[in-house]
C-alpha cells in the first residue's frame, strides 16, 4: 500500500461528512488489526493535510487575484471617470451602458498622522489574557478560578 491508498472501507467513510461520534463508532466497527486500522487513518490524515494544504495554497492565490481585479476596476473606473469629465459629458449611453459620472461622499485621507490634532486621535485598549503566564502558573500547581489546563495528545505521524 503507497502513501496515501487506503483500504476500501476506510474509503468509503473518507467520503462522507461523519459527526465525530460516528465517525468513531464506524472506526470501531471495522475490525482490521490495529498496526492496519493506525496505518489507514495516518494515511487518510496525510491525505487530508494535502489537500489543506493545497485549498490554503489556492485560497492564497484566489485572494491575490481578487485583489488584483479590485485595483485594476479602481483604475480602470478612474480613467472612465477622468475622461468623461475632461470631455464634459454628464452622461454617455453605449450599446450596453450608461455611464454618469457622480459625486460621492469625500473620503477622509491622512497625509501625516502626526499633524493631526489631539481631538481626533482615539486611543483604544485592548484587554487580553495572558495565556502564556496562565499555563506558567498552572504547569507549576497554582489554582486560578476560570482557567485550567486540559489535555493534548495527538499521534505524531511520520
Amino acid at each position: 500500500m503507497n502513501l496515501f491508498e487506503l483500504a476500501q472501507n476506510y474509503k468509503d467513510i473518507q467520503n462522507k461528512d461523519l459527526d465525530p461520534e460516528l465517525l468513531k463508532d464506524t472506526l470501531d466497527s471495522i475490525k482490521d488489526p490495529l498496526k492496519t486500522k493506525a496505518d489507514n487513518i495516518a494515511s487518510w490524515i496525510d491525505s487530508n493535510q494535502s489537500k489543506i494544504d493545497f485549498l490554503v495554497k489556492r485560497i492564497q492565490e484566489l485572494r491575490e487575484s481578487k485583489t488584483a481585479l479590485e485595483n485594476q476596476n479602481k483604475s480602470l473606473n478612474r480613467y472612465l471617470t477622468d475622461s468623461l469629465d475632461q470631455a464634459g459629458i454628464k452622461e454617455l449611453q453605449t450599446d450596453n451602458h450608461i455611464l454618469k459620472p457622480r459625486n460621492y461622499r469625500p473620503s477622509v485621507f491622512i497625509e501625516d498622522e502626526s499633524l493631526i490634532p489631539v481631538d481626533y486621535i482615539k486611543k483604544e485598549e485592548v484587554t487580553k489574557v495572558d495565556k502564556k503566564a496562565l499555563y506558567t502558573d498552572l504547569k507549576a500547581g497554582k489554582t486560578i478560578n476560570g482557567a485550567g489546563l486540559k489535555p493534548n495528545r495527538k499521534v505524531v505521524i511520520k
